[in-house]
């Protein structure tokens, strides 16, 4: 495992004013994976983007890790579905033509 592409959770927490329970909570429930490397838990980073979301959503909001869940379960079904209308509307592009 490439440890450059790893941020500690220590390091997460401090830059965003976040507990450490926050983002084990997260992980609990599967929306962010920690990685133990070395006894020092680590996120990837290409989940930053989706943190800083679950941030938002928890400070600004007030939503609990309950309702960011349900938020991001939606959002993946929202984008799936916007995946298969695109597909659709390609296929039905091939039989109008």
């Amino acid at each position: 495992m490439n440890v450059e592409q790893f941020i500690p959770v220590h390091t997460i927490c401090t830059s965003y004013q976040i507990e450490v329970s926050f983002l084990h909570e997260l992980n609990d429930i599967g929306l962010v994976e920690i990685n133990i490397i070395e006894e020092i838990a680590y996120v990837h980073q290409d989940q930053i983007r989706a943190i800083e979301k679950m941030i938002r959503l928890h400070h600004d909001l007030d939503v609990n890790i309950e309702g960011i869940d349900v938020v991001f379960n939606l959002l993946n079904k929202l984008d799936a579905l916007q995946t298969e209308l695109a597909a659709a509307k390609r296929r039905l592009r091939i039989y109008e033509n």
